[in-house]
């Protein structure tokens, strides 16, 4: 067969048409792999270390209230340990019901050590109650330690597993994007051959996306979390960068957090509080913002000490988180202000349900922190800011709550301002309250 330059032409078409063909397959199965990896990070890998830090901090509460019970024997230390008990294996339920690859074999083993170390404390409160405070001590020592070491080990394993797993999952991305923006540079050159416009058409919609994602996993894994690598497409490629962009979001907000985060609630500070409000103010959309206070607790820490004051503030950190699980969405937002002062940030009029619920539930979930003297008789006697021994009333909680769409309040400070003089009105009233502006212009 003579070949003709039509023929000529037509097989050098199909070769570069094969040649094409071949990259863009190529192009695709990487970004498949690369949105994969984007996107184990983000609904596993993440999902483990977050759980591991909560496994961790529970061990380190139940640890806690078991030496403080050797030391104290109250009664209500006891109490402690069994809640932090009970969320701990709450966390083990969740972590077996969504198994995570590479995690499935130390769930048991935890359950193990953790149902084992229950029944150490419980023979250990036998102890105490039977007067046996050395044997109960040394008990403690040699075997509630060691049981202890034993899980936080296997939970720091975890979260070094998981911690291990996002940094090998973003040198994959990076080394499968440069190797997939190689290949496709090295076929695209060869095609330039027989056709320069085809060639460009090529780079245009597969070298170039490619590299920009290839800089983005760099510059992404170097810390650099504010890139922006919006790319408007609808493609594999298009879903790549907004799972990139999502990651990077993630991180952003998790390394924030960890640098904001309250030390004793691991809830999210004054930074993100403000970044949160500001947000959605420019969003021009109704928010409410929730000014969650405690009263009599100065007196109260004073009294019983500041150690079991920072129980309460805790307490009320997870009867804050429970309200929102329980009646909100994942838009819902909690923050620790610090002290014995919190915000909510959620919309109108779920806000306001989510507050009348911690109101209600508030009085049951503190009674356990008072000695049983002071429940039965309302107050407890403590030292006003004179030194003056008087009654003061149980702890109680005040909610302050300011709605807007960005029209009243240019920017968070001035929101806040409002909402932290609805408070002051709130706290004049007797007891727990929740207090809207509404319910002010009504009086």
């Amino acid at each position: 067969m003579k070949l003709t330059i039509y023929r000529k032409l037509l097989l050098i078409y199909l070769a570069m048409v094969f040649l094409t063909v071949l990259a863009s397959a190529y192009a695709i199965f990487s970004l498949q792999n690369l949105n994969e990896l984007a996107y184990r990070i983000i609904n596993e890998d993440f999902a483990v270390v977050d759980q591991s830090k909560s496994l961790l901090d529970t061990l380190i509460a139940q640890e806690s209230a078991e030496k403080r019970y050797l030391i104290l024997r109250d009664p209500t230390l006891e109490e402690i340990f069994w809640s932090r008990s009970r969320e701990f294996n709450r966390v083990l339920d969740q972590m077996q019901k969504n198994p995570f690859p590479g995690i499935g074999a130390t769930i048991p083993g935890l359950v193990r050590l953790h149902s084992r170390y229950e029944k150490l404390f419980s023979q250990v409160v036998d102890m105490i109650r039977e007067n046996r405070n050395e044997e109960a001590r040394v008990f403690s020592e040699e075997l509630g330690r060691k049981t202890i070491d034993e899980m936080a080990m296997l939970v720091r394993a975890l979260q070094k597993k998981a911690e291990g797993d996002i940094d090998m999952r973003l040198n994959r991305i990076k080394e499968q994007g440069a190797r997939a923006s190689r290949l496709t540079v090295i076929l695209s050159l060869v095609s330039l051959v027989v056709g320069i416009l085809l060639v460009m058409v090529v780079t245009y919609n597969i070298s170039r996306p490619l590299r920009r994602l290839e800089k983005a996993t760099a510059v992404i894994a170097e810390g650099k979390f504010d890139y922006d690598i919006r790319l408007n497409r609808n493609d594999e490629i298009g879903s790549l960068a907004r799972a990139f962009s999502e990651m990077a979001r993630r991180l952003k907000i998790l390394e924030e957090r960890n640098l904001d985060a309250s030390p004793l609630t691991g809830l999210p500070g004054n930074l993100a509080i403000e970044r949160e409000l500001g947000r959605r103010l420019q969003a021009a959309k109704p928010v409410s913002l929730c000014h969650v206070d405690l009263d009599n607790f100065k007196p109260f820490a004073d009294q019983y000490g500041y150690a079991w004051g920072s129980e309460v503030i805790k307490e009320v950190a997870l009867l804050l988180t429970d309200e929102i699980k329980a009646a909100g969405t994942r838009e819902d937002f909690v923050g620790h202000i610090g002290g014995d002062d919190f915000v909510i940030i959620s919309v109108p009029p779920r806000a306001e349900e989510i507050c009348r619920r911690i109101v209600a539930g508030f009085e049951e979930r503190i009674r356990k922190f008072y000695t049983e003297e002071d429940r039965e008789q309302g107050f407890f006697i403590g030292n006003d800011r004179k030194g003056v021994r008087q009654k003061f009333p149980l702890v109680s909680v005040t909610i302050s709550i300011v709605t807007d769409d960005g029209a009243r309040f240019q920017n968070p400070l001035e929101m806040a301002e409002a909402t932290a003089k609805l408070k002051e009105y709130a706290k004049t009233l007797p007891g727990s309250n929740c207090v809207t502006e509404k319910d002010v212009r009504g009086t």
